[in-house]
């Protein structure tokens, strides 16, 4: 047991960045935890962290060992998971990593209805558009497009599609593009954040072109690009994730649709391998399919579209 509370501690100083933090979350003292990673290294004969005043470093030693020991761990609360799974009441704290878009214009407006359903599951969130290391502190995390780790589990959940849109204001102003050589004349948002998104694909025929968007108003926040395009600053490549209620209250119309090629982006829930047979993760997937998976702001885009006879629109993929 000692094996096992030592091999915790020094996994929770880790994740945490300092014995205080990681003390907090065990319900210890730093001193105690201090004391059960030096008697962790005293066992191995070896020293898994190098301490400054400043910040903790991991030795190769200890990187070598965090890995196990995350695995064991896992293991440990896996097995228990699987054995207490009789009694079936979800509960407990569910750690989640999530995209800032997917936050805040879908899932706020869902939680209520899933702490509602599992009055006996905390939820705390981390909202982040950091892709590096998707469950890092976290039970599982929500993410738009592919995943690169191959050790961790997606499971597509909905998707996403990018389009075209501008403000009526905007048009009024400048014009309706007809077809994508117009838009060689219109301003354009560019995101610099996402350089793929300002590639913007066109169906020709059989083949395949890509409208370079260029503009004067250049921002690294999808949500900001939103908002300007909103405003009447110019047309945006955006996800209909983000644009759907802009369009639903007619603040945003869709742009060239019958020529813009679609191209579907995965939202997925991903988790590391076994973490699906702890109950509070399974229903939270479970809901994340019942509630998105026919894409509902896709609905919103269910308007009048400006374009090619008069009107000639886009529904968007993601951003």
């Amino acid at each position: 047991m000692d094996q096992v509370s030592d091999m915790r501690a020094f996994v929770q100083v880790v994740q945490r960045g300092s014995f205080s933090a990681a003390a907090e979350d065990l319900g210890l003292t730093p001193s105690a935890v201090s004391k059960l990673v030096s008697r962790l290294e005293d066992r191995l004969g070896v020293r898994l962290l190098h301490r400054t005043t400043r910040r903790l470093a991991l030795t190769p030693e200890g990187e070598t060992y965090l890995v196990r020991a995350r695995d064991i761990l896992t293991a440990i609360e896996d097995a228990e998971t699987e054995v207490a799974r009789a009694s079936t009441t979800p509960r407990g704290k569910l750690r989640l990593n999530t995209g800032s878009a997917f936050m805040l214009h879908e899932l706020a407006a869902a939680l209520p209805d899933f702490l509602a359903r599992h009055p006996e599951i905390e939820i705390e969130i981390t909202v982040t558009d950091r892709v590096d290391n998707l469950v890092e502190n976290a039970d599982m995390a929500i993410c738009i497009g592919p995943i690169a780790d191959r050790s961790l589990v997606a499971r597509r959940f909905a998707a996403t599609e990018r389009g075209i849109y501008a403000a009526p204001r905007y048009l009024e102003r400048r014009g309706i593009p007809q077809t994508p050589d117009d838009l060689a004349q219109h301003d354009c948002i560019v995101l610099s954040s996402v350089p793929s998104i300002n590639h913007w694909p066109f169906r020709d025929g059989n083949a395949i072109r890509t409208f370079e968007a260029e503009g004067r108003l250049v921002v690294d926040d999808a949500e900001a690009a939103l908002r300007l395009a909103v405003s009447g600053a110019g047309l945006v490549h955006l996800s209909d994730l983000l644009v759907g209620n802009a369009v639903r209250r007619g603040e945003l119309v869709p742009l060239l649709t019958q020529h813009h090629m679609v191209e579907p982006i995965p939202i997925s829930a991903v988790y590391p391998q076994g973490r699906h047979r702890m109950l509070k993760v399974r229903v939270f997937i479970d809901f994340l399919v019942e509630r998105f998976a026919d894409a509902p702001w896709r609905t919103r885009l269910d308007r009048p579209k400006a374009g090619a006879s008069a009107t000639a629109g886009t529904d968007g993929p993601a951003d």
